[in-house]
């Protein structure tokens, strides 16, 4: 090979070293651009408003480059965050003032929930307040804080049994009563033949507990240096879910794309249930209103219940859970 040629070659060489480089970097920036997105569930319409933000294009718009990453049963959303592996998750409102009782800072960046969700079934039309040690079905990953308040508080003393995501411990006569959220439980058992009734059924948020449910949030350290992707973001989720309220058969369209994609178990029946009930449960009992924010009375109502039942080691406040430079 001559001098020439070598060097010619050895330039080419260079040269496609060089764009290999490049192209890894522009790469591994893209994946660092990335910001990833885990819903505390599995795909269900629970979470319209974020698959229609990025459907529609939303986030693109907003000039954020999202990716919705499920979890699963074996490492739950709030695990994912603590590793790093999400920048946000959807949380309940008592949920997130457990974790920042724990020792990790959480910021809300956007409330979606106005109204609790959560109700108690009990079996054969029996008033589940006067089944004094009854077993009470309750979630395996959570979400049950204001039950145990209520158990504690009321000196029902319930023996919880944990279940994992559906209502068969309870349709098979193995409990006595169960929690259920009424978008998505509470529908099953419906299906499932159970007779809801005044007398079997007790709803949260007629007693004296409507706390808030889901908001997204993100550890603290992560939205201080990233406040502006995480205003962009809430404000493109905002969007998607009022689009969703404005066009409930289409959001259900998206909807249903994403549970065929992770293959879950369900149908566009118990899906458009869900959507109607969870869209219901954002607008505030009191403006009437979708008002994508914290309640500071909520805040303080919930975190008074559970440092009196013992479920905080001291009360978490509404300043802890948002923006501080607002």
């Amino acid at each position: 090979m001559s001098e020439n040629m070598y060097n010619t070659v050895k330039q080419w060489m260079l040269a496609a070293i060089l764009i290999l480089c490049d192209n890894m970097v522009q790469k591994a920036s893209a994946q660092e651009d990335t910001f990833v997105f885990t819903p505390q569930w599995t795909a269900q319409a629970q979470f319209t408003g974020y698959y229609v933000a990025e459907a529609k294009g939303f986030y693109q718009e907003a000039g954020v480059k999202v990716k919705i990453e499920h979890p699963s049963t074996t490492q739950p959303a709030m695990s994912r965050l603590r590793q790093n592996l999400c920048q946000a998750t959807t949380l309940q409102l008592c949920q997130a003032m457990e974790i920042v009782d724990g020792g990790i800072p959480l910021v809300n960046i956007l409330q979606t929930s106005m109204n609790n969700a959560m109700v108690i079934v009990s079996s054969r039309g029996k008033d589940p307040l006067k089944q004094k040690g009854a077993k009470v079905g309750i979630w395996s990953v959570g979400f049950g804080q204001l039950a145990i308040c209520m158990s504690i508080k009321d000196h029902l003393d319930y023996q919880w049994v944990r279940f994992a995501q559906n209502v068969n411990l309870f349709v098979s006569g193995a409990l006595d009563a169960t929690l259920a959220m009424s978008y998505n439980e509470y529908y099953q058992l419906v299906q499932a033949g159970i007779e809801m009734t005044d007398k079997n059924v007790y709803r949260f948020c007629d007693h004296g507990y409507n706390v808030q449910e889901d908001g997204i949030y993100m550890t603290r350290d992560y939205y201080e240096n990233h406040r502006d992707q995480a205003r962009r973001f809430a404000q493109a989720s905002r969007k998607g879910w009022e689009w969703a309220a404005e066009h409930p058969e289409e959001a259900l369209d998206i909807v249903m794309q994403y549970v065929d994609r992770e293959h879950i178990a369900t149908n566009r029946v118990m899906q458009r249930l869900m959507l109607k009930e969870v869209l219901r449960l954002q607008v505030d009992r009191e403006s009437k209103k979708r008002e994508f924010r914290l309640r500071r009375d909520m805040v303080q109502q919930a975190s008074r219940l559970m440092v009196d039942n013992h479920m905080l080691s001291r009360e978490v406040t509404y300043e802890e859970l948002l923006d501080k430079k607002k």
